[in-house]
């Protein structure tokens, strides 16, 4: 498709359109219109036909921007819900937070969990962001052995990351109730965290 040349990095002046395009899609996913045509979007967002292609370049492209935009959400609740120093503690709160963000509008984060797993013209940047809100809650490693702390710091946020999203996908595909993905999410990231960190958590519920 001619449009179909990759997301677009975002500018200045192109941003409050860009917002208005996000806005119009999450619209109509809220609707239960996931197929929504990017004609569609256009109309929903009161802009031309080729506005969105210009912004974003493709449906799946801005389909991962509605999930950066949710992983940026994530990472701004977890800081401010002053999280603790230790590490079995941090991550785990910053599962909760992913968790609540998640279940706010399940039928529109199953869309988008949905669409993520479609390649564009360009790779998202899901994963990085996703890996950076697991090194955040990392922190500087403490409560992790202090003989494997560098080599946990190098491999559990890309874990962490691969393991959350697998959750997901099971809730996504409803193998998972709402109710059950907060403790699956926990459980995973305790088995990661349990051959580096220096204590048990007290409870994974």
């Amino acid at each position: 498709m001619a449009h179909d040349k990759g997301k677009r990095s975002p500018n200045a002046r192109g941003e409050p359109v860009r917002q208005r395009v996000i806005a119009a899609a999450e619209r109509l996913l809220r609707d239960g219109k996931a197929n929504f045509s990017m004609r569609e979007l256009a109309a929903e967002a009161g802009v031309s036909f080729a506005t969105p292609f210009n912004q974003f370049g493709s449906k799946a492209a801005l389909m991962h921007a509605l999930s950066e935009i949710r992983i940026d959400t994530m990472t701004r609740r977890f800081l401010a819900a002053s999280p603790s120093s230790d590490v079995v503690e941090r991550v785990l709160l910053a599962i909760d937070m992913a968790v609540e963000v998640i279940l706010e509008e399940p039928a529109v984060n199953r869309a988008v969990m949905e669409w993520i797993g479609t390649a564009g013209a360009s790779p998202g940047e899901a994963f990085a962001r996703s890996a950076a809100l697991w090194a955040l809650a990392l922190g500087a490693g403490e409560g992790l052995a202090e003989a494997s702390r560098e080599q946990a710091l190098r491999l559990l946020p890309g874990q962490l990351a691969l393991a959350f999203r697998g959750a997901l996908s099971f809730w996504t595909a409803g193998e998972m109730p709402d109710d059950a993905l907060r403790l699956n999410a926990r459980e995973i990231a305790y088995s990661l965290l349990r051959g580096f960190a220096e204590r048990q958590p007290d409870a994974l519920i």
